[in-house]
């Protein structure tokens, strides 16, 4: 009698399957938008574009055969790791930091700015909800999921959308974050296009904005380092920063399990299961960067004794990992949305009305602070910062490039440095999310300190203009 697998099984080619309609649409994705100049223009990113593209072929398919094209929680998956692997590869990159004052200034002030926009996403969404659940009898905190999905991205509105759903009962939970997030991108398209129009048309720019990348020229030194592996010897080098990423990824999860032990003793109470838990599966991301910069840190010691005598991380392919990460997470995140969440008045409303005013709100409140903050490089500051807050860091990059091409402006540095800063003052933030869930009561409590934190973040947002004006009055 045998046992085990039977390789004509269709769960043995499930997986590769699921992955190989994910890449299809990317690339298929990618060739329509260099072939169609007006969608090129738009500058939709072609794993957001491939994810539409990958949800409407399901819908159809669905239709067709009743039963989902690939299965769906492989997708939410994707999105949930693709995130967390994303984010070690980019901790594990040696990158040696600038360090003139510009640079270390352009950090805390786009840092600040970044939970700026974070709060005030957090307090529009949460207001409108909380309107919403009198009026439609909606769930009440789903509008924190707007700076979820808005200021972080897909893999956090997939997180917090899922928690809501699977801890405080918000049905269609998981889609509501996955949608925000994708309407991320549409506002980042749209807005960003409406202000590179502006400035062509006032002489400020002058691309075509045909939304063409150019030829990228990589030196040696730029694709490998000095006393690096070799890239072919009894382990491939490839292979070899593939394995460092996921050992940091993996120490994430035994740090994860180690806290989720202490909270299964009770000892923590209700703070532990409906608090601190979410909080800490919610971000692996951030308890995965924290393991990899640990890890590094460690093969950078060994390697000062002697230990190991080669430089095991490489940049280029770091940088290309966390890439391909987020593009997995990106095209997953999109392609796992539940359509029929969508026939559902309590869901479509408010979730229209959160990412229309969640884009008008963050569009003018940015204009606003570039102006004040970052006069010297005013429109570089906003197309990155736009770009970031609404869709991912690399939607800011693909903006900044239309106007800063060779990144020679501060603004791109700025996307580098302002993260320790805002983890920093976005931390508060953060410990209000599986608070507002817990009864409408404790909603409108964590509105109140939402808008308080919102209000001093703008004293050290325009410190230097509060200032300047009150040395004039003495």
């Amino acid at each position: 009698m045998t046992t085990g697998i039977n390789l004509w099984d269709g769960g043995v080619w499930s997986f590769i399957l699921t992955m190989t309609l994910l890449f299809a649409a990317m690339i298929i994705a990618n060739i329509l938008r260099n072939a169609i100049k007006p969608l090129r223009r738009l500058m939709i990113p072609s794993s957001v574009l491939g994810g539409f593209l990958f949800l409407a072929v399901g819908f159809v398919y669905g239709r067709i055969f009743d039963k989902p094209m690939v299965p769906t929680t492989t997708l939410e998956m994707l999105t949930y790791h693709g995130l967390g692997l994303g984010f070690v590869a980019m901790a594990l990159r040696n990158i040696e930091k600038k360090q003139d004052k510009r640079s270390r200034t352009g950090g805390f002030d786009s840092g600040v700015t970044v939970v700026s926009g974070y709060l005030l996403q957090a307090v529009l969404g949460l207001g409108i909800t909380i309107v919403c659940h009198y009026l439609l009898e909606s769930f009440w905190a789903s509008g924190l999921l707007l700076p979820m999905g808005y200021g972080q991205g897909p893999g956090q509105a997939y997180n917090w959308g899922h928690n809501y759903e699977a801890l405080f009962g918000f049905e269609g939970g998981t889609s509501f974050g996955l949608t925000v997030a994708a309407m991320g991108f549409v506002s980042a398209s749209i807005g960003g296009v409406i202000y590179l129009n502006r400035l062509r048309r006032k002489g400020i720019i002058n691309s075509d904005g045909d939304g063409y990348v150019h030829d990228e020229y990589l030196s040696a030194q730029q694709i490998s380092g000095k006393n690096e592996v070799p890239m072919s010897e009894s382990m491939d080098k490839f292979t070899i920063q593939v394995a460092i990423v996921f050992l940091g990824y993996i120490s994430a999860y035994i740090v994860m399990r180690g806290i989720e032990a202490v909270i299964d003793t009770g000892v923590l109470g209700n703070f532990g299961y409906n608090t601190l838990r979410p909080l800490v599966w919610g971000f692996n991301f951030l308890i995965g960067t924290l393991c990899a910069i640990l890890l590094k840190n460690i093969l950078r010691m060994l390697g000062k004794k002697g230990v190991i005598k080669r430089e095991y991380t490489n940049v280029f392919m770091q940088n290309r990992i966390a890439g391909f990460m987020f593009d997995i997470m990106v095209v997953a995140s999109i392609a796992a949305i539940d359509l029929s969440a969508f026939t559902h008045r309590n869901f479509i409303i408010p979730i229209s009305i959160i990412c229309v005013v969640g884009a008008l709100a963050t569009y003018f409140y940015l204009r606003t602070v570039c102006k004040n903050v970052f006069k010297a490089y005013e429109h570089e500051a906003f197309l990155s910062l736009y770009g970031m807050l609404t869709g991912t860091a690399s939607t800011g990059v693909i903006l900044l490039r239309e106007v800063d091409p060779l990144f020679e402006s501060q603004a791109g540095d700025n996307l580098v440095y302002h993260q320790p800063w805002a983890i920093v003052f976005g931390f508060p933030m953060l410990l209000l999310l599986s608070v507002a869930p817990q009864s409408i009561v404790k909603a409108f409590v964590t509105l109140g300190i939402l808008v308080l934190l919102f209000a001093a973040m703008q004293l050290i947002v325009f410190r230097k203009r509060i200032f300047k004006r009150e040395k004039k009055r003495d």
